[in-house]
């Protein structure tokens, strides 16, 4: 039987902090979630490995290292509403959860969603809002929000998702060109969208954010 506290501290200590992270609410969090709870059940002996997870369907939890620097940039505070896109078994969200006031997590496969609410109950993340709908859609009813994370990969940023970025606010995400992907984090000032590069890193495609095929006359 895997000791996964031992795992969850290895995996912040050669996963997390050699990746320049060090804000204290991230590694707080991420050594107190437990991670093997939100990954498929065949999938918990790999949960720490520091790769992507598998959910099927061409979903992932993304790798401890990418999710921690996308948390990084993004710089939670305890009193902002967070927008968690992709949430698949909720881990983000359980993690995030632990760094912001409220988290409003958007999930699409039903299947994943009931088993997330299920995980997100037992860890006893109360400030966790799970949505199911759209990912590309997200959650206007409950914002706007004062930073935005995408749990996969984007070619195409949807208007709605950049809609419910509150003035002041950030976005993070994973863009894709090709085989290329590149983190980017937005701030949303004068109701504009401004992006900088944070670092490299890859992961598939969300669904609805696939670059939409260019009809030529």
């Amino acid at each position: 039987m895997a000791n996964f506290t031992q795992l969850r501290t290895t995996m912040v200590d050669t996963q997390v902090r050699p990746s320049d992270v060090t804000k204290f609410p991230i590694i707080e969090a991420m050594l107190t979630v437990p991670r093997e709870n939100f990954v498929p059940a065949g999938k918990r002996e790999a949960a720490y490995v520091g790769e992507h997870v598998d959910l099927g369907q061409g979903r992932v939890v993304l790798d401890p290292r990418v999710l921690a620097k996308m948390l990084d940039a993004l710089n939670i505070q305890n009193d902002e509403m967070v927008l968690d896109l992709g949430c698949g078994l909720g881990y983000s969200s359980a993690v995030i959860a632990r760094m912001a006031q409220v988290v409003v997590a958007v999930e699409e496969d039903a299947e994943l969603a009931k088993d997330a609410a299920a995980a997100l109950a037992e860890n006893g993340s109360d400030n966790v809002i799970l949505e199911t709908g759209e990912i590309a859609v997200g959650a206007a009813q409950h914002g706007p929000y004062d930073a935005v994370i995408l749990q996969g990969g984007v070619e195409e940023m949807p208007e709605a998702i950049l809609s419910q970025v509150k003035e002041n606010g950030r976005i993070c995400a994973i863009f894709l060109d090709g085989a290329l992907g590149i983190v980017r984090i937005g701030y949303k000032i004068g109701g504009e969208i401004t992006w900088r590069m944070v670092f490299n890193a890859t992961a598939p495609i969300l669904p609805g954010f696939e670059k939409r095929a260019e009809f030529a006359l």
